[in-house]
């Protein structure tokens, strides 16, 4: 996925603020759940895909108007589907940050349960 740094992701140092990397990475999620044909089978179900736990390592800052890369895998690793995420400056091709997001499936009563199968077998 790539994208461009706008003026309202900036903070008073004029880099990105730490916190727009998450929604960075959160879209970047949902981009790919929709290229693997997995957003379809998980919209309309009786359960969700809830992020548990974040680590975001950050490197190196983006400035106003940079295009950044922000490529996206995940894997089993029960009883989560990990993401394995980092955002690159596109010129560069330098690491700005990275990240690796734990996820869980929960019911409707927020109660964990198993990977679905149809996401073991995508994954």
């Amino acid at each position: 996925m790539a994208l461009v740094v706008r003026g309202y992701e900036l903070d008073s140092y004029g880099h990105v603020n730490n916190a727009v990397y998450l929604q960075y990475f959160e879209q970047a999620r949902w981009e790919f759940m929709k290229d693997q044909g997995l957003l379809e089978k998980i919209n309309g179900q009786e359960f969700f895909l809830v992020v548990v736990d974040t680590h975001i390592r950050y490197m190196r800052e983006s400035n106003l108007f940079d295009e950044l890369v922000i490529e996206t895998s995940c894997k089993v690793e029960k009883p989560y589907i990990v993401f394995r995420q980092r955002i690159l400056n596109a010129q560069s091709r330098l690491p700005v940050t990275r990240a690796t997001i734990k996820t869980i499936f929960v019911d409707r009563q927020k109660i964990p349960m198993d990977i679905p199968e149809f996401m073991i077998n995508k994954i």
